[in-house]
């Protein structure tokens, strides 16, 4: 019984392993990673030079410090606006990203699409043979 639950183990264990070494996983991870450390490019972008630029012209310090104060809660509705510009920002770069990757892969199929239209030169051989067989009709 206990053998059969280390069994049960190594095989749950050694299915989570081979998931994990697939690529795609890691590549996933890669993205991950990297959307991250581009996220807080963006969150820099906005909170450190987007919002004080916006701010002289609303007449605050930042967004943040944009808020309502309805009985006893306070709605900190600059955070809320931060996050959009945020979300756009991110929107707009992914957009940019896919539509460039949409590009490439667009010239690659028209690329791929011209090389199957063109025929192929004929080889050595087939050129041989196609004389043979056009002597032998002649005779």
């Amino acid at each position: 019984m206990a053998n059969e639950t280390v069994n049960k183990a190594k095989g749950f264990f050694g299915e989570f392993r081979e998931f994990i070494q697939k690529g795609n996983v890691m590549d996933m991870a890669v993205g991950v990673i990297i959307g991250a450390a581009f996220k807080a490019i963006v969150d820099s972008l906005v909170n450190d030079i987007l919002m004080p630029i916006i701010g002289i012209f609303v007449g605050a310090d930042s967004f943040t410090s944009l808020s309502v104060t309805v009985g006893n809660a306070v709605v900190t509705y600059g955070n809320f606006i931060s996050a959009i510009i945020n979300f756009l920002i991110m929107a707009f770069v992914m957009f940019l990203i896919v539509k460039g990757m949409n590009k490439m892969k667009d010239a690659v199929k028209k690329e791929e699409e011209a090389a199957a239209e063109t025929p192929a030169e004929p080889s050595k051989e087939e050129v041989l043979l196609t004389e043979i067989r056009d002597l032998l009709k002649a005779k």
